[in-house]
């Protein structure tokens, strides 16, 4: 049944952190730390401070860059490069993802609120370089992070993507909506499941559920 409810889909698009790599990795604690610092160095601001300002923007925004470049007109590409620059080794390779992935029909892309290097860095060490036709990250949308309706547009436009003939996997439940009102297939990629009328399927797996579509 839910491999019907993808017969259609042509185009496919993965989120990048905690979708594509386990959370329990916690990669991402590597660039909360380092986002934490540069909101201390941007602001002024002592670390409890900078910690609160950070989780307040993502809540309030979509991002902590797209606060500090609202509240504190902040230039995002030295912020890009440097919370990005942490320790890829605690990623492990999975050919068997990349195998399940390429096996997809049609076009396959990733989507991040990071920067497209950043996502390279980590397909890489995940063995998932080469599988996917394209990679943007959060600076091909003009900065305007997920999710916002406007920043899926200016991605899914550059790409040609049919959000007609698409689905969106995604960790971050609010970042489903603006696919679903577009027309696409949404499935929320996290541990434990959230009921919503913008999310059609749940995965704390993405291998097992992409082995149910192919």
């Amino acid at each position: 049944m839910v491999k019907s409810a993808f017969s259609h889909v042509r185009h496919w698009v993965f989120d990048l952190d905690n979708t594509l790599y386990s959370p329990a990795v916690r990669l991402f604690d590597q660039i909360e730390v380092r986002m934490t610092k540069f909101v201390m160095d941007a602001v002024g601001v002592d670390r409890d401070r900078a910690n609160q300002l950070r989780v307040a923007y993502w809540q309030t925004y979509g991002t902590t860059l797209a606060g500090l470049m609202r509240e504190h007109d902040v230039d995002p590409a030295p912020y890009l490069h440097d919370v990005h620059d942490i320790d890829f080794t605690v990623l492990s390779e999975d050919p068997y993802l990349a195998s399940l992935i390429k096996d997809l029909p049609g076009r396959k892309i990733v989507y991040t609120n990071g920067s497209a290097p950043y996502a390279e860095n980590v397909l890489r060490a995940r063995g998932l370089d080469g599988i996917f036709d394209a990679v943007y990250g959060v600076e091909h949308a003009e900065y305007h992070p997920k999710p916002e309706r406007g920043a899926f547009e200016r991605v899914f436009a550059r790409d040609g993507t049919d959000t007609g003939l698409a689905a969106m996997f995604e960790d971050d439940p609010r970042n489903l909506a603006a696919p679903h009102a577009m027309g696409m297939r949404t499935v929320h990629v996290a541990p434990d499941a959230i009921e919503a009328d913008h999310i059609h399927h749940h995965t704390s797996d993405l291998a097992e559920f992409l082995a149910r579509l192919t």
